[in-house]
């Protein structure tokens, strides 16, 4: 029985699966006879699956042919073309088609990051073929590092300059970096200012110097590494956290006393943005999160797998939002979630245990990288004037209702004592009850003892009248009594 050849036909598209096939005369090789003829099964099963679209299955069973026969440079070439068509399509996923049919396993940048290794194990035994290098350029184009894409396809043109598959994918990925480098050139300001950010295009607040060298406001930096670890200048993949990384000293005393006017209007500006403009927020489809609640969440999916790890790297926050069953499409509003504790698991999911903050307003939403992103409004209650009376009377009101809810627990735990719900009300206590002066977080903390329905929960994250938000909380402790306690 002869030995596979490590060489696809002749006039084959490098696009296509690599076959095995029999040589004549070339000996019998060194894999016993059942081995190889298991090899070139598994080959055929993969290959017919490549050519279906069933990548997992075909790398699948390129995976079970590669323990057989290690290193073997059609298997690995295989292997490598359906990693990278795999990544390809989550990556063109669409969000909404994602929020209805969830998907488990790898995320696209592992997919890419597999495509690359298999074809650089290849490019290792044989030099001689451009087509590993073809691969090797198209998983780094998915990784985004497009110069050593672009060298990877030059450095296959000069083993066969003649490849017009070869040139194709150059020009292709010519006009990839011209139409990059142009949107790079979109967020320059129109005039060279070095005090003033390249991302708001108004002057530095609390600036943060990269280590590349660039300068922008603590929190534009922050929003932008929501979506990546990069440079927005210079793509150059930055190990920090804007959150913690400390501001330049020397370039705000000097844009201080520079600009002591100016200074204080964007100081101003800043400490009222909280509430008084636009935002952008990556958003977890799934469900309604009031402010002040707590849960946990595994993350399986690779496109929001994607998304926690580009925000572990920014502020640690996202939104939550569920589907509004009357619309079929995302709901209005929703919450701003803040991640206090994520741990990756060995399968590639993290595990999650989120914070409810704020409320916001969704102005639009689109997709980016198989998740969905949304420009948001945050939403306050409409309070009273401090010193006032109606304000002292709100207070009131949320003092009485408090003293109401922590004799509410203390009743619920007692008649449970043992379970999850006891648990829950354990946490309820020692977690704190909320202050009078701060009567909108009450309002939030009372509701979240109750038992409501998704529809009910996405109504009060709309109501912007925190009295009547208390006084719903207090009818549904009088009606329900201890069976209204939520159990988490």
């Amino acid at each position: 029985m002869a030995e596979p050849s490590g060489c696809a036909p002749p006039g084959k598209e490098f696009e296509d699966p690599e076959d095995f096939f029999w040589e004549v005369g070339t000996g019998t090789g060194t894999l016993p006879a059942g081995s190889l003829a298991e090899v070139l099964d598994l080959m055929r099963r993969g290959n017919r699956a490549f050519r279906e679209k069933r990548f997992e299955e075909a790398i699948s069973c390129y995976s079970k042919a590669q323990l057989l026969k290690p290193g073997d440079p059609v298997i690995l070439i295989n292997r490598s073309a359906a990693f990278c068509r795999i990544s390809q399509l989550l990556r063109g996923r669409s969000a909404s088609e994602s929020e209805y049919e969830p998907l488990n396993g790898l995320d696209p940048t592992t997919h890419a990051e597999l495509a690359l290794k298999d074809a650089d194990k290849v490019i290792a035994v044989q030099c001689d073929s451009p087509k590993p290098y073809l691969l090797k350029a198209k998983a780094l184009c998915l990784l985004e590092r497009y110069d050593e894409s672009q060298e990877a396809l030059l450095t296959g043109l000069q083993i066969d300059p003649m490849s017009q598959l070869l040139h194709n994918n150059l020009q292709e990925l010519d006009k990839l970096m011209s139409s990059s480098v142009k949107r790079a050139k979109q967020w320059k300001p129109q005039r060279t200012d070095d005090f003033e950010c390249t991302l708001c295009l108004k002057l530095l607040y609390e600036p943060v110097t990269t280590p590349c060298g660039h300068s922008f406001c603590r929190s534009c930096l922050l929003q932008s590494m929501d979506h990546g670890n990069r440079c927005p200048m210079c793509r150059m993949v930055l190990f920090m956290s804007p959150r913690t990384y400390p501001i330049s000293v020397t370039l705000s005393n000097i844009i201080q006393k520079s600009f002591p006017d100016e200074y204080a209007e964007r100081k101003s500006e800043y400490e009222n943005l909280t509430y008084a403009a636009a935002d952008i927020l990556p958003l977890f489809v799934m469900d309604v999160v009031l402010p002040c609640q707590k849960l946990s969440l595994n993350i399986f999916e690779p496109r929001y797998r994607l998304m926690v790890r580009r925000i572990m790297e920014g502020n640690h926050r996202m939104g939550m939002v569920i589907i509004d069953s009357s619309t079929g499409t995302i709901a209005d509003f929703a919450c701003e979630v803040e991640i206090l504790e994520c741990e990756p698991l060995p399968d590639g999911r993290f595990y999650l245990e989120v914070e409810g903050r704020r409320r916001f307003h969704i102005l639009r939403s689109w997709d980016q990288d198989g998740y969905r992103v949304a420009e948001v409004e945050w939403v306050q209650d409409a309070l009273p004037p401090e010193g006032s009376e109606e304000r002292e009377n709100l207070q009131q009101m949320a003092s009485e209702a408090a003293e109401l809810a922590q004799t509410w627990i203390r009743n619920a735990r007692d008649a449970t004592r043992i379970g999850r719900r006891a648990r829950h009300l354990e946490f309820l206590q020692s977690d704190g009850v909320p202050g009078a002066q701060d009567p909108e977080k009450f309002s939030f903390w009372l509701v979240n003892l109750l038992n409501l329905r998704p529809s009910e929960r996405l109504n009060l994250l709309r109501l912007r009248d925190t009295r009547e938000r208390i006084s719903c909380g207090l009818d549904y402790l009088r009606t329900t009594g201890e069976q209204g306690c939520l159990v988490q």
